[in-house]
């Protein structure tokens, strides 16, 4: 593992109990930066925090719920001094079927959660960023918000949202010392699988060059870099995690 210094950073991950966020948790802890884990699961969120160490802060937060992500932000900042890094994991694919067969009701959670829940934690932890003049924003967004994969328009249409998010938020916070980026990942093996059907992970598989589906130890390396000074010249940017499958 190449060494990145966050000493002295406080970072906020949401969805952290596990999969992806976790291992982004568990690299910024590595490069020394305090985390504040958010998730909607608390029995989860408890027991991964009890073997993470001193310096994690935790809070149950539903990302639709912009009270619950105010409150958390504060209690953060509290408890270590400060904020600096926000990273926006929490998302759900939901079901996989035709659009038109999509559920109404499904399709507002999908876009609640995945996009808005986006909007709402930048704008819950933004304003803490700007008094401190400094700050690293590091959406995780998909190879499907390019794509559009078949069967997932929900999940397709949030994930395109994050990235056109992520773009206007980045021209925005440019000259305040404040990166906002995005990553968009083809399929990292995780438990959200268990979401899918096996029809649409084989279709995934297909679309990726290298033959392999990625590892979230490799998303949290390049999200460890985009949250780190070093990150210096990019914002508004995407940074494709897809083993060969992104052709722009």
């Amino acid at each position: 593992m190449n060494p990145l210094d966050l000493t002295g950073q406080t970072a906020i991950v949401t969805g952290a109990a596990r999969g992806i966020g976790l291992a982004i948790v568990e690299r910024l802890l590595a490069s020394g930066a305090n985390v504040s884990l958010w998730d909607c699961d608390a029995a989860a969120l408890t027991a991964t925090s009890a073997a993470l160490g001193n310096r994690t802060h935790t809070a149950v937060v539903d990302v639709t719920q912009l009270a619950d992500l105010q409150r958390a932000a504060e209690a953060a900042r509290e408890r270590f001094g400060g904020l600096h890094i926000l990273v926006n994991n929490a998302g759900i694919t939901g079901s996989n079927r035709p659009s038109w067969e999509l559920d109404v009701d499904e399709w507002r959670r999908v876009i609640d959660i995945d996009l808005t829940g986006v909007f709402l934690c930048c704008k819950a932890v933004v304003p803490h960023l700007l008094t401190g003049g400094y700050g690293r924003i590091v959406n995780i967004a998909s190879i499907a918000g390019k794509e559009g994969n078949p069967n997932a328009a929900h999940y397709s249409a949030a994930k395109a949202g994050v990235i056109g998010f992520t773009k206007s938020l980045g021209k925005e916070l440019a000259k305040q010392g404040i990166a906002v980026n995005c990553v968009t990942p083809a399929v990292i093996q995780t438990d959200i699988f268990k979401q899918m059907t096996s029809q649409h992970i084989e279709y995934m598989l297909s679309r990726i060059p290298m033959g392999r589906f990625g590892q979230k130890e490799e998303v949290a390396a390049l999200v460890t870099w985009l949250c780190s000074r070093d990150c210096s010249f990019s914002t508004g940017a995407v940074f494709d995690l897809s083993g060969g499958r992104a052709t722009y």
